[in-house]
Order: C-alpha cells, then sequence, then structure tokens
C-alpha cells in the first residue's frame, strides 16, 4: 500500500471508531505550560505531557514527517519515514538524507530503542501501540487527519506546540495561506465553461471519491473531481464501467512503483488500452499527466503544492511550478 495513500483510506475508518467515542468535532491544539514542562490536547482529546522541549523527536507518517522538518532541523529527528529516500514519493529528499536512520511502521519497541522525547501518531496508529508507547512513558500526540486544507493547518498548530515552535507553525500557515491565494487568483481567470474534468487513476483504486485530500486540491484548482461528481466517496471503488460514464477531459496517471516492487506500466495499460475505454475523452485526445505524486498525496503544509500541481496538469503553464518545493521555517 503507498505511503501516502495510507493516511487517506486508513483513516475513514480509524476516525469513525474514534468518533464513536469521542466527541464530535476536532478540538483544536491546547497546551498548558511551565517551568516543568507542556500538556497538549491531541486531536483524539487525550491531554499527553510533555516534560521539557523536544531534542530528539519521531514522527509515523510521511507527512507528519515533513510537517516536522518544516518546524526543526534535521538534527532533532531521531529517524525519517524511508519513503523520503524516493523521489516519486517525497519532497524533501535531501533533508532526509542527513537523517541515517530510516523507519517503516515501527512497533512501540523499535520506537523505545530510538528514545524519543516526542512521538507524532498518525489516526491509523493503532490504540494497541499507543497504549504500549504510554506503558513505556513515551510522551505520544495524535495527529488528525488531513483531508482538506483546515485539516492541514490544524495539525501544524497540533504539532507546533508539541514542538514548542508555535511561531514558526504561524509562520508555515501564512506561507501557505500566501500560495493559496495566487493559485485561485489565477483560477479565477478561467471561465466556468473552460473548467476541465479530470480523474485519479491510483494504484489504490478506492482512493480520490468526495472526502479525500485529492478532492478538496481539485475544489482549490478549479477543476472537477470526476469520481466525486459521479457520487463516490472515498474508499468507494472506481470500477471502469464508473470511469466511462465520467468520461473524463484528463487522467492523471501514477508513478509509483513501491521501490520497484510495483508494475506500474502494467497497471496503466490496463487501462489505456482496454478496449471498453477507448471512447473516453481522455484516451482519445491522449490527455494523460503523471503528476508529482509527491504533491498530490500530500498532508504537510506543502498541500499547496499538490492544488498547483492538479492545476498545471489541467491549465499549464501558469501554474508550472519546480520540483521539491517545500515549505519550512526550520532555519536549514
Amino acid at each position: 500500500m503507498r505511503p501516502r495513500l495510507l493516511y487517506s483510506v486508513c483513516a475513514v475508518f480509524v476516525l469513525f471508531a474514534v468518533l464513536l467515542t469521542v466527541s464530535c468535532g476536532k478540538p483544536p491544539a491546547q497546551r498548558s505550560s511551565d517551568v516543568q514542562g507542556r500538556k497538549v490536547r491531541d486531536a483524539l482529546g487525550r491531554v499527553v505531557e510533555i516534560p521539557k522541549k523536544p531534542e530528539r523527536i519521531l514522527t509515523l507518517s510521511i507527512y507528519t514527517d515533513e510537517i516536522a522538518l518544516g518546524l526543526v532541523t534535521t538534527d532533532k529527528m531521531v529517524a525519517i519515514n524511508r519513503f523520503h529516500d524516493d523521489p516519486k514519493e517525497s519532497v524533501i529528499v535531501e533533508k532526509a538524507r542527513k537523517i541515517p536512520e530510516k523507519v517503516g511502521n515501527p512497533t512501540a519497541e523499535q520506537v523505545a530503542a530510538l528514545r524519543p522525547d516526542v512521538v507524532f501518531a498518525t489516526p491509523w496508529t493503532s490504540p494497541e501501540q499507543i497504549a504500549v508507547m504510554d506503558d513505556l512513558k513515551i510522551p505520544v500526540i495524535v495527529c488528525g487527519s488531513s483531508e482538506n486544507y483546515e485539516d492541514v493547518q490544524a495539525n501544524i498548530r497540533l504539532m507546533a506546540t508539541g514542538l514548542w515552535e508555535e511561531e514558526r507553525g504561524e509562520k508555515l500557515i501564512v506561507a501557505m495561506d500566501e500560495v493559496m491565494r495566487e493559485i485561485e487568483a489565477k483560477v479565477a481567470e478561467i471561465p466556468e465553461s473552460e473548467r476541465k474534468s479530470v480523474v485519479l487513476l491510483s494504484v489504490m483504486t478506492t482512493y480520490g471519491g468526495a472526502g479525500s485530500a485529492f478532492d478538496d486540491m481539485c475544489k482549490h484548482a478549479g477543476v472537477i473531481n470526476g469520481i466525486a461528481a459521479i457520487g463516490l466517496r472515498n474508499s468507494q471503488i472506481l470500477t471502469k464501467e464508473l470511469l466511462v460514464k465520467i468520461n473524463p477531459d484528463i487522467l492523471l496517471l501514477p508513478n509509483y512503483d513501491d521501490q520497484g516492487t510495483f508494475d506500474t506500466k502494467e497497471f496503466i495499460r490496463g487501462y489505456l488500452e482496454d478496449p471498453a475505454l477507448q471512447s473516453m475523452k481522455a484516451i482519445q485526445n491522449q490527455a494523460f499527466f503523471y503528476p508529482r505524486e509527491g504533491y498530490i498525496y500530500n498532508g504537510s503544509q506543502d498541500f499547496v503544492f499538490g492544488i498547483q500541481e492538479i492545476a498545471f496538469c489541467a491549465y499549464g503553464d501558469a501554474f508550472r511550478q519546480e520540483d521539491n518545493r517545500h515549505l519550512s521555517f526550520s532555519g536549514e
């Protein structure tokens, strides 16, 4: 399962269970502090005590790694997700090279061996793993989902609070808003009659519908997300029959190959060479794009670059951007 998709798909199921036990709505990051430490209320409503400003930091996902590295320098990270070595997946490859330890989905015991001062978990981190880390006296702050722009900013504020870096967190949010305003000003110039419909052909065929981060990106990018428009929600499968019915202007194709273990070309051929799909506008017009996945599967401050990437695929050079854009006020 591709790591950036993991949060979008798994969080749907885990958050449903959470909402049965936690009051409705996502609480804002809250903290109390004194000279001895700080207490932070996380996305699950748990009050987490952090005895000192963290100097050894671990996060359990790609998107939380990217948020952390917008707030602190690489020497503060005890490890980073192994997919940050992959330029198809990550926008911080150069920073990741400075962090020797790479992890996938570490157990609580593996986390303990890294001796972090704080761990930022995700909506799909199991309650059992969190309980074990609690027993091991490791402060664990659970972040929320990142299904839209507002979610991302809530997680930035939460992590900034847990890291004693509120000022940098607010700078990240201001920078996001500035990029967003630039994008939306350009989108506003595109007549409604010229707005494009797109479909993301993800290797996770249940990703991309209403309620996904991709769907929110599409709204800001001024494109019609065909999967959501036909009534599919995130976690519902996009069949080829539905794809024909959507008949999008543009197909967004995957680059992901799970570090060489997944045959992406064969996956794509299964669509582009299927006789049943040849009547589609996108195939007839050869309107295929390979967006940079580090942008469009993003739950960090770089979410805004995912919006710009989708707009570039749909509307061209006005939205062109360079590789590896990463908003950071870490000083590195």
